[in-house]
Order: structure tokens, then C-alpha cells, then sequence
């Protein structure tokens, strides 16, 4: 009977010691997993992962000259395209541009097609609501561009006029408050077109572009008529919560008017400097 006893308790000891070691082996895989688990949910911010992969993906509309276009050799260029790539120069990666229609650009920042857009985005205040900024880079103002010797000859004179405007621009607010009939465009050449094809009275556009178009097309039966004081200032623009991204392209931009390379880029597009106000 002793014996059976011992032989019992003997048992019952290297159960008890199993156990144990069964509970200690579970607590050390929780903690593991438990471990894991926090590092998966850690997420690197965009700004690190534009570092690793080494490329910066800007949005830009590749049709908006002189600041986005295609020249005769098919490559893109124009001024926001040299500042965007000079930006991630100095940022130590490589700048990759993502075509797309001015009126579907934001929906790409949204979906993160790209990290950036670099197409003489205005700071609006219900911009400034859904998106963040960088510092401005250009200042320009807005003109009212309508047929030679037609009826729109003010801003006053859009009143009931049909004003071809990009929906989502600056410059249709402009032409909605002095209560012009929007026609909606893709851009500034064709908003150009329809002036042409006299199905649109008048377009408010951004003066640099109006003054590049007629210095390139010098027969166009469009004039300048009429133009606003008031600077707006455009800039990149991010989605929200990047603060990272935004210090480094301000850094960026801040080394470039320090050295003058922004001031350089400015007038070799416009004969002056329009990234000062």
C-alpha cells in the first residue's frame, strides 16, 4: 500500500510540475504575440515611407503651361514641375509625377495616388479645412480674358455671361460672385478653346498663364480685360496629418529662396519673380 501511495504522489508531483511548465511556456507566447502584435500596429509615417522607397509622387495636370505642360519633345516641365523636382532633390529622393485632370486631382491626393500636388493650388479657406499646405511659392493675381471687342468688357459684365472655369478652382469662385454662368472645363486650354469656339463669353484664369498664352499664341482674338489687385498665393498641398512631409518640403523651399534658386526657376519662366510677394 506505502508503495502504491508513493508511487501516487510521485505522479501527482510531475503532473503538478507539468502544469507549471505549461502555464510558464503560455505566458511567454502571450507576451510574444502580445509583442508582435504592438510592433504590426506601429506605422511609419508618409515622410518615412517616402524615404525608404526614395521617390516623391507628385500630381500634377502636365496641361497647364507654363507651370505643368508637355514641351516639344513630349517630356514634362514648367515651373511647378522644376520646383517640385528640385524640392525632392534637396529632400534626397527622386521626384515621380502622376498625370491627372484638374477636377479628379484632389480625389487622387485622397485616395494617395500621390503624396503631393504641384499645380498652382490656391490656399482657400475650405481647402485649409480637408488638406494641409506648404509655404507659398507663387503669388499671382486673377484677370478676366474675353473675346476682342466683345461684351465683356469688366468683371461687372459676367452678370448672366457664360464664364468657362474649372469647377473646383479659385477663379470660378471669382467668376460665381460677380454672378457668371459657369462652364464647366478641364483646364486652362481648353477653358481658352471655348472662348475661341465663342461658346463662353469669358474666363478668369491666372494672369501668368493668360500672359504665357498670348505670348505663345499672338493671333488669338482674346484679350485681357480686366484684373484683381489682391495676390492669392499657391502652394503644395498634402493631406492632413503629415507634419513631417510639410517641414521638409518648407525646409526644401526655404534653402531655395536662401540660395535664390526660386527666385532662379521664377524668372526663367515669367522674366520675374513671382514667388514673392
Amino acid at each position: 500500500m506505502k508503495k502504491i501511495l508513493g508511487l501516487s504522489a510521485i505522479g501527482l508531483l510531475i503532473l503538478v510540475l507539468a502544469a507549471c511548465g505549461s502555464s510558464d511556456e503560455g505566458t511567454d507566447q502571450a507576451e510574444d504575440t502580445s509583442g508582435n502584435e504592438g510592433s504590426s500596429e506601429e506605422t511609419q509615417s508618409l515622410y518615412d515611407e517616402i524615404q525608404e522607397k526614395g521617390v516623391l509622387t507628385i500630381g500634377t495636370e502636365g496641361t497647364y503651361a507654363p507651370y505643368t505642360f508637355h514641351n516639344d519633345a513630349d517630356e514634362l516641365t514648367g515651373y511647378d514641375v522644376e520646383v517640385a523636382r528640385e524640392i525632392a532633390d534637396r529632400m534626397g529622393v527622386e521626384a515621380e509625377f502622376k498625370e491627372t485632370k484638374w477636377d479628379s486631382m484632389f480625389a487622387g491626393l485622397n485616395t494617395e495616388r500621390f503624396d503631393m500636388i504641384a499645380n498652382q493650388v490656391g490656399i482657400k479657406p475650405d481647402r485649409e479645412e480637408k488638406y494641409d499646405f506648404s509655404t507659398p511659392y507663387t503669388y499671382s493675381t486673377a484677370v478676366l480674358v474675353a473675346p476682342k471687342g466683345g461684351d465683356v468688357q469688366s468683371f461687372e459684365d459676367l452678370e448672366g455671361a457664360k464664364s468657362a472655369q474649372s469647377l473646383t478652382s479659385n477663379y470660378a469662385d471669382i467668376a460665381k460672385e460677380y454672378g457668371a454662368e459657369i462652364v464647366s472645363v478641364e483646364g486652362f486650354n481648353p477653358a481658352m478653346q471655348l472662348l475661341a469656339n465663342e461658346r463662353a463669353d469669358a474666363t478668369v484664369n491666372d494672369r501668368l498663364s493668360v500672359l504665357d498664352f498670348l505670348k505663345q499664341r499672338e493671333d488669338a482674338q482674346v484679350e485681357i480685360v480686366d484684373r484683381q489687385e489682391d495676390a492669392s498665393a499657391s502652394a503644395m498641398m498634402f493631406r492632413q496629418n503629415n507634419p513631417e512631409l510639410i517641414e521638409a518640403v518648407d525646409e526644401a523651399l526655404a534653402s531655395m529662396r536662401e540660395d535664390g534658386t526660386l527666385k532662379q526657376i521664377s524668372e526663367k519662366w515669367f522674366g520675374e519673380d513671382v514667388s514673392a510677394q
